[in-house]
């Protein structure tokens, strides 16, 4: 049970104020158009929330970053998820169904991203050499190519929707390549990563539930058989150099290798289209912001952070406390959940500067010196922040480098979800430049 010490105070009113700015962020049509308002008032009025359902919010940026760095708190419950949103939301019968699902997966290997060290550390360790800014870089000429192939059919149509266009293709294709997922494979695993990340919402219903654990059984089938067949025909891919080092060294059981496949094919597929998205979305937001961009080019990176930090693919993070710990006042046990706002964090004022503006320019030169939390922090950093940057700022310069123009052509609508937030359609119109 958390407990307020070092004179921290729990007043009945600003919990009942956290409860509700909970609900309107994750259950509620209102947040998933724009969970920005809500967040400032957490930032402002609550930003220690004990929840009336137990465990704790945070949105500051420090405690949020302090938490997350802490190994005192970890992966180690996976009943956690399932307790997300128990009397804040939640109804007993989607707490049945999410207990009935962590029961059904505890003989199943996890991915790292479950894990707690030691068992964490070792597989991460053979993933990530994959993932380091010297091996992405040698990468971006063929992402460069991938995304003027997309540009290319966007640009024929002159309308479309970028989602369908450049935002989904573009990272499942750089991501299967990396793993060694044929192309012919792509639309049957693709649309199954959307059915399966449904699961770490806390608005989920049953029935999403259950797609999502249909999807999870479909990619693990899928991927265990790739793997049989990488070892009898090894190709230069992930999935085969993850085989060799079961292989020769011991190092992942069979199952681990289906967990961390399944695991990087989702995360590349599902969290670089949102980004994708979000950021077309919030250029088209600010028509201003976007001709800054085009006028100089230079500014793609900095705009890639500045999407990152206003409209994180990614809003929310949960641990579960390991041992005794204290953070923010509070006085953690084991087994108490604390979960981090990342959304809130990135427009905390006491590090971002005018933090609800939206600036291409503010990474530029070092003007913003805080890292944005939209990747996490401390062991769970996630390891394609590298990946997710240099696609990003493929996309958004082959944009500017093919298109004199892009405006609006419709309604745009995001999908009723935001621990992983993202658009469902984005129709824009393109004019070639001169």
């Amino acid at each position: 049970m958390i407990v307020a010490t070092s004179g921290t105070k729990v007043e009945q009113s600003l919990q009942k104020l956290g409860d509700e700015l909970f609900v309107k962020i994750f259950f509620s049509p209102e947040g998933f158009a724009d969970p920005a308002p809500f967040y400032r008032r957490f930032l402002d009025e609550v930003p220690v929330h004990l929840p009336s359902s137990g465990g704790a919010v945070f949105s500051y940026y420090d405690h949020c970053r302090e938490l997350l760095r802490d190994n005192r708190f970890g992966k180690g419950d996976p009943a956690a998820s399932a307790r997300l949103g128990v009397g804040v939301g939640g109804d007993e019968e989607l707490q049945r169904y999410r207990a009935k699902i962590v029961e059904e997966q505890a003989s199943q290997p996890l991915s790292m991203l479950g894990l707690d060290p030691p068992d964490h550390t070792r597989q991460r360790s053979l993933v990530s050499r994959a993932f380091t800014p010297r091996t992405i870089d040698k990468l971006r000429p063929q992402i460069a190519a991938l995304v003027d192939s997309c540009l290319d059919q966007l640009a024929e149509a002159e309308t479309g929707d970028a989602m369908e266009y450049l935002a989904k293709p573009l990272p499942v294709t750089v991501i299967s390549r990396m793993l060694g997922v044929p192309a012919s494979d792509w639309p049957e695993i693709r649309e199954p990563v959307t059915d399966l990340v449904a699961a770490l919402e806390p608005s989920a219903t049953v029935a999403e539930l259950e797609l999502a654990m249909e999807a999870r059984a479909l990619l693990r089938s899928y991927f265990a058989a790739l793997i049989e067949k990488r070892r009898d025909q090894p190709e230069d891919d992930l999935l085969t150099g993850l085989i060799a080092a079961r292989d020769q060294h011991d190092k992942l059981s069979e199952g681990e290798i289906v967990a961390v496949a399944v695991l990087l094919f989702a995360a590349g597929a599902e969290t670089t289209t949102n980004l994708i998205g979000n950021g077309i979305n919030q250029l088209l937001n600010h028509p201003d912001e976007m001709a800054k961009l085009w006028q100089s080019p230079e500014l793609v990176p900095s705009l890639v952070d500045e999407v990152l930090r206003f409209d994180s693919p990614v809003q929310l993070d949960a641990r579960t406390c390991l041992e005794p710990a204290e953070i923010a006042g509070l006085s953690f046990e084991p087994g108490d959940q604390a979960i981090t706002l990342l959304g809130a964090a990135n427009r905390d004022a006491s590090h971002f500067q005018n933090p609800d503006v939206f600036d291409v320019a503010r990474y530029r030169a070092g003007q913003a010196t805080e890292p944005v939390m939209s990747f996490g922090s401390g062991i769970h950093y996630c390891l394609g922040a590298n990946l997710a940057r240099v696609e990003g700022q493929e996309v958004f310069a082959g944009l500017i480098r093919r298109f004199g123009s892009i405006e609006a052509a419709g309604t745009r609508s995001f999908r009723p979800r935001m621990v992983l937030r993202g658009l469902e359609t984005c129709p824009i119109s393109v004019t070639m430049r001169e």
